[in-house]
């Protein structure tokens, strides 16, 4: 597994975590919801692709 990959997702939770409390903060629960919405889908995108990845390599393994 990649070391960038956990950078990566630390650095979309730090930066919806900020975005989401300073929009509470500003009382726009509605877009802090969206962009807490928005961080996750980044994330799974991310962590999707190194999950086909390792299909793949199961696949090859056993010659399915």
């Amino acid at each position: 597994m990649n070391v960038d990959l956990l950078f990566k997702i630390a650095a979309v939770g730090i930066l919806v975590a900020v975005l989401h409390q300073v929009l509470c903060r500003a009382g726009r629960e509605e877009q802090a919801m969206m962009t807490t919405l928005a961080g996750l889908v980044i994330v799974l995108s991310l962590v999707i692709k190194e999950i086909s990845g390792l299909f793949s390599t199961v696949r090859t393994i056993f010659n399915l």
